[in-house]
């Protein structure tokens, strides 16, 4: 008798350690992607979209600019024209300078201007009542923004949730 009951406490006390031992499971989610899938068609990102062709645009053809004067600097080159080789080198210098300087200047802008869009309140409280519904689910017990979050290092893919995030919000929303 004394046996059995020992052997019962042991077995309870095991099984209470194990389910003392509950795993902390983790996931992560793009939300600056998941804003522009499920707003695709607003009128805001397609402005988005839009100011972002056009950068592109203009970095190309800055960059052209560049690629010829490189190819002219080769000519000058070849013909031996230090005069015309120096002043080429020149303003590929301050070609370069000012693709650079746009570059960075018109990335801080439109990475600004998406951070915009996706504080929208109503979208917000959607996609978390969303999140929470699928961290619920799979038994996530925390979820992390991927790009907001500098302390990821590195995570698994099989975290990242962002994609049927994406299919439920549009699912409901009727798409």
């Amino acid at each position: 008798m004394k046996k059995s009951v020992l052997m019962l406490a042991l077995a309870l006390f095991i099984g209470g350690q194990i389910a003392a031992q509950q795993l902390t499971r983790f996931a992560v989610v793009d939300l600056s992607r998941v804003y522009m899938s499920f707003f695709r068609d607003s009128r805001a990102v397609r402005e988005f979209e839009e100011q972002s062709a056009l950068v592109q645009a203009e970095l190309d053809r800055m960059t052209k600019e560049i690629q010829d004067l490189t190819s002219a600097k080769y000519t000058a080159e070849s013909q031996g024209d230090r005069t015309l080789i120096a002043r080429i080198e020149n303003e590929i210098y301050q070609k370069s300078e000012r693709l650079k300087e746009y570059y960075q200047l018109k990335t801080a802008e439109l990475e600004d201007r998406r951070n915009k869009l996706t504080q929208s309140d109503t979208f917000m409280d959607e996609v978390y009542g969303e999140i929470r519904a699928i961290a619920e689910a799979d038994g996530y017990s925390m979820v992390l923004n991927l790009k907001e979050n500098t302390g990821i290092l590195w995570y698994s893919p099989t975290v990242d949730i962002t994609e049927r995030l994406i299919r439920s919000l549009l699912s409901k929303a009727g798409r």
